[in-house]
């Protein structure tokens, strides 16, 4: 599942919340059990702030106020069609002519081949007006299995490139993830409720971003967009 060109001018992506399979309304905010930054790690107010030099707070959600037991995600959208996760989309970006047929150009050669290792049932891509850049959505029946895959994916990069992934990879929900190019579209879906997947090892949040734990040990979902 191709994923370099994700932040080639702009890093952000984005969570919805679950409101069944008829849609998704985006809630008022997106405060899960542990959300947020800037709280003081662990019981003891002693303790240094999340994002000081003193607890940088390295990527994993492992410290500070992100939850031990994930339920973070919990609070992510559920989609139930790529109908419905399209259509959000949509709402904050320029994503229309969606496509599904796995002949359609716009999506990347061999992505298909991975459908099955990553959990992926269904694979949309939506044209944003500009040339060579594509949203593209893919409905998770596992979205463990999926942030994994991202993860070891992720990984095998590290070799010629440290930096893979700094700035985050997929957009996730509980049962879809999203993955967008150009700065103008990366700008509108941060606007939207989707949080970023980040497995870099080397990533840390920043004070005052919210961080909720991943589904995969070593990853993070975080508000935080980059440069």
């Amino acid at each position: 599942m191709r994923t370099k060109p994700l932040f080639t001018a702009a890093a952000a992506l984005f969570v919805l919340t679950a409101c069944g399979s008829g849609g998704m309304t985006p809630p008022d905010a997106v405060n899960g059990a542990g959300a947020g930054t800037g709280q003081a790690q662990g019981d003891n107010p002693a303790d240094p702030k999340e994002g000081t030099l003193e607890n940088p707070t390295k990527n994993g959600g492992v410290n500070g106020s992100a939850p031990d037991d994930a339920t973070g995600f919990d609070g992510l959208p559920v989609a139930g069609s790529m109908k419905a996760a399209f259509d959000y989309v949509a709402t904050y970006s320029r994503c229309k002519d969606l496509g599904t047929r796995p002949d359609d150009e716009r999506f990347y050669s061999g992505d298909s081949e991975k459908d099955a290792g990553w959990g992926v049932t269904e694979r949309g891509v939506c044209s944003t007006g500009h040339r060579d850049q594509w949203t593209r959505i893919f409905m998770v029946s596992d979205m463990k299995k999926f942030q994994g895959a991202y993860k070891a994916d992720l990984y095998k990069q590290f070799k010629d490139d440290p930096e893979a992934g700094l700035n985050g990879g997929f957009a996730i929900g509980q049962d879809f993830a999203v993955v967008a190019v150009g700065s103008d579209e990366v700008r509108g879906l941060g606007q939207s409720q989707l949080l970023i997947l980040n497995c870099n090892p080397s990533f840390a949040v920043p004070s005052g971003y919210k961080k909720e734990k991943a589904l995969v040990e070593g990853c993070v979902l975080t508000d935080f967009t980059g440069d």
